[in-house]
């Protein structure tokens, strides 16, 4: 289950599908679900039948996180592409409620690329926004967990994602050298083979 980042959507992991060679995938669309990542976690969760193994950027590990809270038996392993455990921070929630309201009064900004309605990207904010921290469910989760982190990601830093790998009984860290945020984009053919060793490991 490939869960995509934001403003992205999910034709961000067509190298990742490629890598996998029509394997058993699937990559919903994120938006147009609501302002709650606890209601996209169970819209997905009702989308397929039986364990997932989810891979998650950004936005997307959130709701991978909310979805291993939710379904603990049902999630077999979770990689997180520049993807927190914890909530926003202050700042951080401030920085979104002001993307909200540029949503709310001018739409889509010139300089975001998205097939996103500015009303879709305003409610997957406040998704962001108000999850709640969810460094329990790493602590909690028996399959593996990899961080998978930019060396220069400005959302990320690499001790963060490196704390929240320690905190999983089975997690470890991938720093991919000179990467930003979304790894799986700038540097595809290092984050496949990240991913491939993550599904041989489930």
């Amino acid at each position: 289950m490939f869960l995509h980042a934001f403003p992205d959507d999910e034709r961000m992991w067509e190298p990742q599908f490629a890598a996998l060679q029509g394997g058993d995938v699937a990559a919903p669309r994120l938006y147009g679900r609501g302002p709650s990542l606890d209601r996209w976690a169970a819209e997905i969760l009702d989308y397929v039948d039986g364990p997932v193994i989810v891979v998650g950027a950004s936005m997307g590990g959130y709701t991978g996180l909310a979805m291993a809270e939710r379904a603990p038996e049902r999630v077999l392993a979770l990689l997180l592409a520049g993807a927190r455990a914890a909530a926003d921070s202050p700042e951080r929630r401030r920085d979104r409620d002001a993307l909200i309201a540029l949503l709310g009064e001018g739409g889509v900004p010139a300089g975001m690329t998205t097939t996103a309605t500015a009303a879709e990207l305003a409610d997957a904010t406040a998704a962001m926004r108000d999850r709640p921290d969810r460094s329990d469910v790493v602590r909690a989760l028996a399959g593996p967990l990899v961080v998978a982190v930019g060396q220069v990601d400005d959302v990320l830093p690499v001790d963060e994602a490196r704390a929240v790998a320690a905190l999983a009984p089975r997690g470890r860290i991938e720093v991919f050298p000179g990467a930003g945020h979304l790894v799986s984009v700038e540097q595809p053919d290092a984050f496949n083979r990240v991913l491939l060793g993550f599904l041989d490991s489930v």
